[in-house]
């Protein structure tokens, strides 16, 4: 059952943040494209078990905070020395393959609620922002926030510029809300993790998704909306073709920074 969602009145400007994995997608954004990284050569079958058990004590785990720094942990290691171009170029190509199946409907539809009643939707996420960013256009978010990756000369060098995560996650939305004058009191936000309690503690509706039990508890204590999201199902065909052409012009972006350097290269 989704919470009752009211259009927003008297002039004030609202938000509705929602976390990724396991509240809009059915699992780990960065994981999903995994498959991809492996066909391109950057991942080997063992670093793709690797990220696989860690996607599955992410899924398992009972404490969220500790999942999220593991899985980041090993994510990170993972893209040491990847070419960021590159990586922008695979995930623009298979975010429709990856991402489509993996979307709960119950998420598509909460989100159109909030689209309906004047509200701007946006993606909160602990997932480097090369994968969040194209699945947030994906989900017409009006805004991205997610763990920002460092680079150096193009590559990943495995360090954490800005991780959103836990109460730096709050921080951030609270910094949009200034930057942009969303009034967070008359905002939403939904998430399945505890990890994400600063950010729903930030916001003057905030909604538990999937809980397991330490967090339903919480959920009842405080007296927020516990949802089950239980469908995922296909973007709607009018939202893919709207989407395609942007996706497509990150693809050409990312592979005009591989190829024009070659070319001069070549002068």
């Amino acid at each position: 059952m989704l919470p009752c969602v009211s259009a927003t009145t008297g002039g004030v400007r609202a938000a509705a943040f929602f976390d990724l994995d396991k509240t809009v997608i059915a699992r780990s954004s960065s994981l999903a494209f995994s498959r991809a990284f492996r066909r391109a050569g950057l991942l080997t079958r063992r670093s793709e078990l690797r990220s696989a058990l860690a996607h599955v004590g992410y899924l398992l785990g009972a404490d969220g905070t500790q999942q999220v720094e593991r899985l980041g942990r090993v994510l990170t290691s993972l893209v040491t020395g990847w070419e960021v171009a590159l990586v922008q170029r695979l995930v623009a190509e298979t975010v429709h393959e990856l991402i489509d199946p993996i979307v709960y409907a119950e998420a598509l539809a909460l989100i159109e609620e909030h689209r309906a009643a004047g509200r701007d939707v946006v993606i909160v996420s602990a997932s480097g922002a090369e994968v969040v960013e194209p699945v947030g256009r994906l989900l017409g978010a009006a805004h991205v926030l997610a763990t920002q990756l460092a680079v150096d000369d193009g590559r990943y060098t495995g360090e954490i510029e800005s991780w959103v995560h836990g109460e730096a996650k709050a921080a951030a939305v609270r910094a949009l809300a200034d930057e942009v004058g969303y009034d967070l009191a008359a905002s939403w936000a939904y998430s399945d993790s505890a990890s994400d309690l600063p950010m729903l503690e930030a916001v003057g509706h905030p909604a538990v998704v999937n809980p397991d039990r330490a967090w339903r508890r919480t959920a009842v204590a405080r007296g927020w909306p516990v949802l089950e999201f239980r469908r995922p199902v296909r973007l709607p065909r009018r939202r893919r073709r709207v989407v395609a052409a942007a996706v497509a012009l990150v693809a050409l972006v990312a592979l005009a920074a591989l190829v024009l350097p070659l070319r001069r290269g070549r002068r």
